[in-house]
């Protein structure tokens, strides 16, 4: 009986120690399907191309770079080997040479802690593990492996209960989880091998998806976003002699991120680098000079941006964003783009945007000079949109660097999400509607007093002009350039409110407007994005809506959706008055955009100042001529809509930034030659300055044909004139 039970025993483990030997070596069950390994479609970077193939931004919920084997320099290989599995192509998956260490840490550790108290627990050391197995642990058993202090068993069957009873279920779930890490790993480089056809490329094969998976610290994943990140140095740059230093570095992290990532003035990565040198060195992968060399050399790492994602143009990106959910259909979306399974190529040119960065910057310091107390508090948008299709070339959601920081794509973009009065840059919408009822250019209009009703019980509001004067009847492209008030009231009223917004609606303006009278003075709150596409059709004469993404792209580089050109022409023959009114705002003296025509500007332009109430916004919105041009909207104020000051209007404020944009996009040649507007639009602003000299001696006299004076105005219209006494004439 004594002997029997002994006995019994050793055959329960010989038995149990079979049953185990056999699950790791033999039994290939329940092991993970092999294809999403070899395809290896881990989250990778997605990347947003502006209009010329230029990374916009790069985005990723993992910053990871995959890379092959012969894509590691291998300085970087040598590294990671000696810092990890000096034996990786010699053993089978697991190193048995390295069992015997791991199980002496392995008692000691766990009966010190018996021995302190805290029970039997059982404490696996780091170290040990071979690539493979750390590979498979990332890539197979994450989720298992975070579920490893679980309460319940992960394995459920009698050998686990009785080894819980003794050990706690937690070590129970560390120890067979261990085990089917080695068990996995054995399987990993079997099925390799069958799959490449030689032990040597499966090695090859395991060590690339290892070198793209491990994590690197700040979101990096994989050493070549990490030598990227730290270094600003792509792996194909890396040479033995001069960069062992930053290979040993990087090889350091994977270990524990938190402690080794370089950092200045940390020593911890410092000796964890001096380390691996000095392994490589023993290894045979570098002389022992070179190493010491390495070693001698200090950690400089490159200035990290105070943002995971940078990018010159947030507010494009956020517009992106955008238009991605809208065309997406279910085939793809914004988290296809942070997985990298897709690729966007925007319109926007970097080139553009960085003018539009730096004039915005330019022109909001300006106003701060003016203004010190408003200093980091002043806020702006612009969008640039070319005429043809309404592509939109630039856009700045806000100022480049705000609030101590630079802006993110995340940020409220103030170009598309903010709605404001548009102010007197919304006339132009009235002129346009009133040319389709039958006014022209030179059609006499009334600047004299109009009051507006305010509502039931609340008195009329009299309409004012900025210069508080009024001078009777005027041409109406004399009142668009001086953007008198009181017409716009009179020329809205005559027409019908209808008819503007109906023109507005036309062109692309889709917020809701204020049914109310006061709408013709821009009291309706609109986008810029939309007044800049009702400006740019003025211009071109082509109806589009305005778009971003011209195509997305899969993995593989199929086309995914491209922008369809859906641009329409409409009517040229009041397109043609608008124009030349809007010209006129920039060539007639005391038009409110005047200081755009001279020498030291020396581009042909169309367009119209904006200031709302009390001074909260200033506008200028913009066109060169035609389809071959483009149409530039800017809006300066604060986001609290409290008031720029006195004075602050559109011209002042927002003017010089249009101005800047202008010369710097032509200047660079970004979008061809400049226009010009036709003969015919030029020559009806001739004749009106003929007949309508501010000075004798003035510039715009200069070179006129004095024939010019006795031609008919522009079109042949009959200017219409109140005799006196006689009532205002109905149109």
């Amino acid at each position: 009986m004594c002997l029997a039970v002994p006995l019994t025993v050793l055959l329960l483990l010989v038995l149990a120690t079979w049953g185990l030997a056999h699950h790791i070596y033999f039994d290939r069950s329940g092991v993970p399907d092999l294809e999403p390994f070899i395809r290896f479609e881990l989250s990778t970077i997605g990347k947003v191309y502006d209009a010329r193939g230029v990374v916009l931004v790069e985005l990723a919920r993992e910053y990871r770079q995959v890379v092959s084997y012969e894509e590691v320099p291998p300085v970087l290989r040598h590294a990671i080997l000696a810092a990890e599995d000096k034996t990786f192509f010699a053993h089978s998956g697991v190193e048995y040479r390295a069992l015997p260490r791991v199980l002496y840490k392995t008692v000691t550790s766990s009966v010190g802690a018996w021995w302190n108290g805290d029970g039997f627990r059982l404490h696996l050391p780091q170290g040990g593990s071979t690539l493979t197995q750390q590979l498979v642990r990332g890539y197979f058993l994450r989720d298992r492996w975070s579920r490893e202090h679980d309460a319940i068993l992960l394995r459920d069957n009698l050998t686990s209960r009785l080894l819980s009873v003794v050990v706690g279920v937690p070590t129970t779930n560390k120890l067979f989880w261990k085990l089917e890490e080695v068990r996995l790993a054995l399987w990993l480089e079997e099925a390799m091998s069958r799959r490449f056809g030689s032990r040597e490329r499966a090695k090859r094969e395991i060590f690339a998806r290892s070198a793209s998976f491990n994590y690197l610290g700040n979101g990096r994943y994989g050493f070549a976003a990490g030598s990227e990140y730290y270094f600003g140095k792509p792996l194909s740059s890396y040479t033995t002699t001069e960069d062992a230093g930053k290979a040993a570095l990087l090889a350091g992290i994977t270990k524990a991120p938190r402690d080794y990532l370089p950092v200045h003035g940390d020593p911890r990565p410092l000796r964890r680098r001096n380390e691996i040198l000095a392994l490589m060195a023993r290894n045979g992968y570098i002389t022992e000079d070179l190493a010491k060399r390495s070693q001698a050399e200090p950690v400089l790492v490159v200035e990290a941006p105070n943002s995971p994602v940078k990018t010159q143009a947030p507010a494009a990106i956020d517009t992106v964003f955008d238009e991605l959910r809208q065309h997406g259909a279910g085939r793809f979306g914004v988290e296809d783009l942070f997985q990298g399974r897709i690729s966007v190529y925007a319109t926007v040119d970097q080139r553009m945007q960085t003018i539009v960065n730096e004039a915005l910057e330019t022109g909001l310091a300006f106003y701060e000079k003016r203004h010190p107390e408003a200093k980091g508090l002043i806020q702006g948008s612009v969008v640039v949109l070319r005429n043809a299709d309404a592509a939109i070339l630039a856009e700045a959601g806000g100022r480049y660097f705000y609030k101590n920081r630079y802006a993110r794509y995340s940020d409220f973009d103030r170009a598309t999400g903010s709605l404001r009065q548009a102010g007197s840059a919304w006339k132009p919408l009235v002129y346009l509607a009133a040319f389709r009822q039958g006014l022209m250019l030179d059609t006499t209009v009334p600047d004299e007093p109009i009051a507006v009703p305010m509502g039931a019980d609340r008195p009329l509001k009299w309409v004012a002009n900025y210069d508080k004067e009024f001078k009777g009847w005027i041409p109406m492209r004399q009142a668009l350039a001086e953007s008198r008030n009181a017409v716009a009231v009179w020329i809205t009223r005559v027409i019908g409110l209808d008819r503007v917004i109906g023109t507005s609606r036309e062109l692309g303006i889709r917020t809701p407007l204020q049914p109310y009278i006061t709408t013709a003075l821009g009291a309706s709150e609109v986008r810029l994005l939309e007044l800049a596409g009702a400006y740019r059709a003025m211009a071109s004469g082509i109806l589009a809506e305005p778009y971003i993404v011209d195509r997305v792209t899969g993995a593989s580089g199929d086309v995914l959706y491209k922008a369809a050109r859906t641009a329409v022409e409409f009517s040229s023959s009041h397109l043609n008055l608008i124009q030349e009114g809007l010209r006129g705002v920039v060539r007639i003296p005391r038009g409110t955009a005047h200081s755009l025509h001279g020498r030291d500007f020396p581009i042909p332009v169309m367009g119209k100042t904006g200031t709302t109430s009390d001074f909260r916004d200033a506008l200028f919105v913009g066109s060169t001529y035609g389809p071959q041009g483009v149409t530039v909207a800017v809006r300066i104020g604060f986001d609290d809509n409290r008031t720029l000051g006195d004075k602050e209007t559109g011209g002042r404020a927002a003017l010089p930034i249009f101005r800047e944009i202008m010369l710097g996009t032509y200047q660079q040649d970004l979008v061809g030659a400049v226009p010009s507007f036709l003969r015919e639009i030029e020559d009806g602003i001739d004749q009106y300055l003929v007949r309508h000299p501010p000075d004798l001696d003035s510039p715009q006299l200069q070179g006129l044909n004095p024939s010019l004076a006795a031609q008919p105005p522009h079109g042949g219209a009959v200017p219409m004139r109140r005799r006196a006494g006689a009532p205002a004439p109905s149109v």
